[in-house]
């Protein structure tokens, strides 16, 4: 997976998505863009702290316990000291679940909000001014869960975003081929982004408090052990994109297309056309 190329420059953007139906937020879509020249470097600094913490299988929001809180946060050190360098970007999509459009189905709405993730969250078109020569884009997802028929669909309607203007003005390459599904056991950079992903979910989805009446009054020592590791990350979050306000909430600042390529860090709530018409 990493290449040398001498023509032009590259970068792999991982994909992956978490909570399709929240009770306050829905579908978290994520990704984090690494460049191929800063991808060795990353990849082994994971996998070296994963042995060194003996966390030998795969590392994934579901498994956050107790006591592995100490050995999650460490593997968020080593995650968001690359992002705070800007060797990783990345972005995080949801949506208010009260703003769910109702008549997509499972697998239109998949392939309609990842177009519009990959279209937008980077700033993609912006990553250089008047570029000099092509670069190219991989996209790699832990599983696209359709048909073949329709996979091949969503694949085709991403390789046409290098016709856009914005993208062919930019010279931004995506290729067929470079559309491909991955086992996330074998990438750690996509396992920390399913931590952050699930952590968001949970955290923004009122998770981490007590039910309400006629439930428990205390969260368990799982839930405190999530809810700490949220607050651990957070507080990472700030410190890479060097914002002490940082509004887990809200389309992070500033929002244009070259601050959505320059930020460390983003979050995007994405509100369809027609909730943006009504509040117009």
């Amino acid at each position: 997976m990493f290449l040398i190329v001498d023509d032009m420059r590259e970068y792999m953007i991982y994909c992956d998505e978490s909570l399709s139906k929240g009770t306050y937020y829905s579908h978290f879509y994520g990704g984090v863009l690494v460049g191929s020249k800063d991808f060795y470097r990353v990849n082994t600094a994971l996998e070296e702290m994963k042995a060194q913490l003996n966390l030998f299988g795969e590392i994934k929001w579901t498994k956050v316990t107790a006591p592995y809180l100490e050995k999650y946060k460490r593997m968020m050190d080593v995650f968001f000291g690359f992002v705070k360098e800007k060797k990783l970007k990345m972005r995080v999509m949801f949506q208010e679940t009260s703003q769910i459009v109702p008549n997509h189905g499972t697998a239109l709405q998949y392939h309609l909000l990842y177009y519009q993730f990959i279209k937008h969250a980077f700033g993609l078109a912006y990553h250089k001014n008047n570029p000099s020569r092509p670069t190219k884009i991989k996209l790699f997802f832990d599983e696209i869960p359709d048909t073949q028929s329709q996979n091949d669909d969503f694949k085709a309607h991403l390789n046409y975003l290098q016709e856009l203007s914005l993208f062919h003005n930019a010279k931004i390459v995506l290729r067929p081929w470079d559309i491909a599904e991955i086992d996330s056991h074998k990438h750690p950079i996509q396992q920390c982004m399913d931590i952050v992903l699930g952590a968001m979910a949970f955290h923004m989805n009122k998770m981490h408090l007590p039910a309400s009446e006629g439930g428990p009054g205390t969260p368990g020592r799982k839930t405190q052990a999530k809810e700490e590791l949220f607050q651990h990350i957070l507080t990472l979050i700030k410190d890479a994109n060097g914002d002490a306000g940082f509004d887990i909430y809200e389309n992070t600042q500033p929002e244009t297309g070259r601050g959505r390529w320059r930020v460390p860090y983003r979050h995007w709530k994405f509100v369809p056309a027609e909730f943006r018409e009504k509040k117009a």
